[in-house]
């Protein structure tokens, strides 16, 4: 596209939509308020961080294989691969989050089904705000290994001195 390789392009959807999954997220889990007004949009950003990810290093590892071989490049690639990894499970504790909630909303109050429900809804709730928070700095670790790797001299193997 116009000289340019397509990685770059598509890594900036990414670095967009996934923090945004992961504060929404958070949000949503920790501000009733913002849950309420929210709705289903945290699982789909989540689902949108989804898919974007295998684009991001499927681009990324064709980019990779026109540039020259360094540990920089080498470790940006290692830890994009990890990506998917946390932009899964970020989607499928929101979704299970969302649903739980919505059940838990629609059974009838003091039931001992609402009060399970509730409580593993605070549960999936606690592993969602953890995943995101993971999600979060897995982005910036690999935003800046790309960062190192582009803009570094020489992209050279050497770490001290």
């Amino acid at each position: 596209m116009l000289g340019l390789p397509l990685h770059p392009l598509v890594v900036h959807a990414t670095v967009v939509i996934v923090p945004l999954a992961a504060v929404t997220v958070i949000l949503a889990v920790v501000v009733p308020r913002f849950r309420r007004w929210a709705g289903p949009m945290p699982m789909l950003l989540s689902l949108a961080a989804l898919i974007l990810t295998p684009l991001s290093t499927s681009s990324g590892e064709t980019l990779e294989h026109s540039v020259p071989e360094t540990r920089l490049v080498e470790e940006h690639a290692e830890l994009g691969d990890q990506l998917i990894w946390f932009t899964a499970v970020l989607f499928i504790l929101s979704a299970t989050y969302w649903w739980l909630d919505r059940r838990r909303l629609a059974t009838g109050p003091g039931a001992a089904t609402r009060d399970r429900l509730r409580t593993l809804t605070s549960v999936v709730g606690v592993l969602a705000v953890v995943a995101a928070l993971g999600t979060g700095v897995q982005v910036a670790r690999i935003g800046h290994s790309g960062a190192k790797a582009a803009w570094s001299d020489s992209g050279a193997a050497s770490t001290g001195p």
